[in-house]
């Protein structure tokens, strides 16, 4: 398998200068990842499929869908495409590579799980920011203009916001100046969780159900479905700060009266 990824590697850095993958190819993979795993979320609403999974009972107009899409596509070739341009020589500075020998798993597991503790932390108190009044009124409600979030609208946020909590996506690799296919793997597995979060489905297969500290679409469904003010939930992958500093109170309170057998439907608007 190992010998099959490095041949595959030597292609690309046969046929593609440094900055070709770095910045085009990582935009190509990132399009080509969310789109594939976000779209599939507007079929199952919209075809009413797996509905007994669906956290809410409302569904989003096909054209409040249609607008989501057409949205993302400029922001991603407004936005997400010149700052990964721009951002090439950051990363080359801070010692980013792509070069053969590929790095070891364990390094490649120690970089991943760094990004992941890195990011949950400063994700969190970017997110409680744009929860304040200003913030919230002029940049983060553009995000929260669906109450009823699917797949798609993980990203979907004011230009602002992109590069503001894109931020904490970016600073871990920035750091440690990994090998570039450790962050395209990075990048996958938060484009895979956010896309997660946000679907507006929870399956018995979902992550939450196994992982521990995982938040999904259950957790951050809740956090979309409330009043700004109110909402909690602040996490982004892992929820140990919103437990921390005590912002996941109602949900777990809400999480409690329906296993008790209280219906929350009036939480569903």
């Amino acid at each position: 398998m190992a010998s099959v990824i490095e041949s595959g590697w030597l292609y690309l850095i046969t046929h593609f200068s440094d900055f070709q993958l770095a910045s085009l190819g990582s935009f190509l993979l990132h399009e080509s990842v969310f789109f594939l795993s976000g779209l599939p979320f507007i079929y199952l609403e919209r075809a009413g499929l797996l509905s007994k999974y669906k956290i809410q009972t409302k569904n989003n107009s096909p054209t409040a869908q249609e607008k989501c899409i057409t949205r993302l596509l400029l922001y991603h070739f407004s936005v997400n495409l010149p700052l990964m341009i721009v951002s090439y020589p950051v990363f080359r500075f801070m010692g980013m590579r792509s070069s053969l020998p590929l790095p070891s798993w364990k390094v490649v597991l120690t970089q991943i799980i760094f990004y992941f503790i890195l990011e949950d932390f400063v994700f969190y108190w970017g997110h409680r920011v744009l929860h304040t009044k200003w913030l919230y009124k002029h940049v983060h409600s553009v995000h929260h203009e669906y109450a009823t979030p699917f797949g798609l609208t993980s990203e979907y946020a004011h230009p602002a916001e992109i590069l503001f909590l894109g931020f904490a996506t970016i600073v871990g690799p920035a750091i440690t100046g990994p090998h570039l296919i450790t962050l395209w793997l990075w990048m996958v597995l938060r484009v895979l969780e956010t896309v997660e979060a946000h679907c507006g489905y929870h399956f018995p297969w979902s992550l939450s159900n196994f992982l521990p500290l995982y938040g999904g679409s259950d957790f951050h469904d809740y956090h979309h479905r409330l009043l700004y003010t109110k909402s909690g939930n602040y996490s982004s992958t892992f929820i140990y700060m919103d437990w921390i500093f005590g912002t996941d109170k109602g949900y777990r309170k809400l999480k409690a009266l329906k296993h008790a057998g209280v219906d929350d439907d009036w939480k569903q608007t």
